[in-house]
């Protein structure tokens, strides 16, 4: 499909790189060339004016599912000087909220103020057990990570489990670093509105967004709400799409089925459904091989809130396969169209 190229789009999608890591078949020594060549996509997309690098957190995955976020946060600020990093979701409840704050002030510092980190709750039981967390209270658990982090970051002493506790230092970003409250679901929207944070959405979901906005009204607090574009399809990008999918679908369609096979009811995501086979996954949409033209294309038909989404090392495609993607993206996609910032 060739496209007619216009002057810029009415309004500029946003742009991001989503990394996870993921390669079912990682030896030690590969998966470290991976990740290194992950920092380096991340400064070669920092050079070219990309708006962020998406990230996301789970834990004890056969196929390597990146479990340290803020880690390879850190790594990619140092590599880089523009561009922003999205945790999207960071785990909350699985770790020492003290901790946590500490670490994210560190990051906004380093980054000047460069850290997006929506707090999600995650849907796999077996991230709880595994770091001794009791699933049961995740909500309790979300409440008192998301009140610490608030708290913490005033730099001021605060009552924590009993005692009085200071953190410091104090983050770059004021009042605090970016922190969204991540999930699909009524009870995450109450919980952002009564905090008064901003929402981000896990899917397309409109009444959820006017629920919360009705709850933060009750409350008396601002609400933003962030919501994906009814579709955003993770891209990658090929002169010749089915020759692409015929060699590298299988890579595509591992992560689609690991990601759907953790979406258990009731925590199951419109965005990830249950797919056979490569065909399927190619005609469902979620994911897409497009040529540059096409892209284009795409870009100018987003709308508001809009956003492309590179994903180039998906489901364990070869790091050369994946830096052919960002290059030709670069190339031949970003120079014809205008760019916005990511939320």
């Amino acid at each position: 499909m060739s496209a007619t190229l216009p002057t810029g789009p009415p309004t500029a999608p946003s742009t991001a790189v989503r990394f996870n890591l993921v390669d079912p078949t990682a030896t030690p020594e590969s998966l470290s060339r991976r990740y290194r060549a992950a920092i380096d996509m991340a400064a070669f997309a920092d050079d070219r004016g990309i708006g962020t690098i998406q990230t996301e957190e789970h834990h004890g995955a056969v196929n390597g599912w990146l479990p340290s976020p803020l880690t390879f946060a850190g790594t990619v600020f140092g590599a880089t000087r523009q561009i922003s990093v999205t945790v999207a979701a960071l785990l909350a409840p699985l770790y020492d909220p003290l901790r946590l704050a500490e670490d994210i002030a560190v990051l906004d510092l380093l980054s000047g103020g460069r850290l997006v980190t929506v707090a999600g709750l995650g849907s796999r039981r077996a991230e709880y057990g595994a770091h001794g967390k009791d699933w049961r209270w995740r909500g309790k658990l979300q409440d008192e990570a998301l009140e610490t982090l608030l708290a913490a970051w005033t730099g001021e002493p605060f009552g924590y489990r009993g005692r009085t506790v200071r953190v410091t230092p104090r983050p770059y970003t004021q009042p605090h670093p970016p922190l969204y409250v991540g999930g699909g679901s009524r009870p995450a929207a109450r919980r952002a509105a009564r905090l008064g944070l901003p929402m981000f959405l896990n899917a397309h979901l409109p009444r959820l967004a006017a629920y919360y906005r009705a709850r933060c009204a009750e409350y008396g607090t601002a609400g933003r709400c962030v919501m994906p574009a009814a579709r955003t399809p993770l891209l990658h990008l090929s002169e010749d799409p089915d020759r692409t999918w015929a060699t590298y679908g299988q890579h595509l369609l591992h992560e689609a089925r690991v990601h759907a096979s953790w979406q258990a009811p009731p925590a199951r995501s419109g965005a990830h459904p249950p797919v056979s086979d490569v065909d399927a996954l190619r005609r469902q949409g979620r994911y897409r091989v497009v040529t540059p033209d096409e892209c284009v294309e795409l870009a100018g038909s987003l709308g508001d809130g809009g956003r492309l989404v590179l994903h180039p090392l998906c489901g364990g495609i070869p790091v050369e396969e994946g830096w052919s993607s960002l290059h030709l993206f670069a190339s031949a996609v970003l120079p014809k169209i205008g760019a916005a910032p990511a939320p």
